[in-house]
């Protein structure tokens, strides 16, 4: 890559040469969800680059170190660890933003999740009514989207008839992190409310409880 490229590596649908140039096909997102996802994990990514040489990233993450208690404990008394899985669980993703979208998308299909995605509130309200009886497992629930937003989406999927409209999970993501905000999730009928940037053992955590246990409530 060129140097006059590097600073906009990581932009969305960026590109140094066009499709018309190299015929290499792509949406140009590829980097910039990479590192949407290893900030998530609290990491960083740099890139050196020298055009007809070669291109270097280098991702760095920071570990803590386990005390020997930890590593040598009484292992007779320990308990094993909770495994949060969500495999199979058929999830509806309703975002609007296509990184953030692709972000969740392949974050929760790579734990085994089955993600359907659609880009706001009135089509997850069209979808969830058209489908048969227990399609979804769960829904991860944009707050701010065109056409119709999150909260209006929920009110109106609890108010169908169809009998698992009362009880599926419905999981705000929003970058609204405060109080009142978390509280008017849970007031138009939301489980659980999730502030963005979305950590991603809590999400796999609060999918996990809310598919076990229908109808309880968890705001983080």
């Amino acid at each position: 890559m060129s140097e006059e490229y590097l600073p906009h590596v990581y932009e969305e649908f960026s590109r140094e040469h066009t499709t018309t140039e190299n015929k290499v096909q792509g949406t140009e997102l590829g980097l910039s969800i990479i590192k949407s996802m290893i900030e998530l994990m609290g990491g960083s990514i740099q890139v050196e680059s020298r055009q007809g040489i070669g291109t270097k990233f280098t991702v760095d993450f920071s570990f803590d170190i386990a005390s020997k208690e930890e590593v040598y404990g009484n292992q007779n008394t320990m308990k094993p660890p909770e495994i949060h899985t969500i495999k199979g669980t058929r999830i509806l993703l309703v975002e609007d933003n296509e990184l953030n979208a692709e972000i969740a998308k392949t974050v929760l299909e790579d734990d085994g999740a089955l993600v359907t995605r659609v880009e706001d509130g009135q089509q997850a309200v069209e979808l969830f009514k058209e489908k048969p009886t227990g399609t979804f497992d769960a829904i991860l629930m944009d707050l701010m989207m065109p056409v119709m937003d999150g909260y209006t989406a929920t009110k109106k999927i609890r108010s169908l008839e169809c009998s698992d409209a009362k009880t599926i999970p419905i999981i705000a993501m929003t970058a609204n992190a405060f109080q009142e905000d978390a509280e008017k999730c849970i007031a138009v009928g939301m489980n659980a409310h999730l502030a963005k940037p979305l950590d991603i053992e809590k999400v796999m955590i609060t999918i996990c409880h809310l598919v076990k246990k229908k109808n309880s409530i968890t705001i983080y």
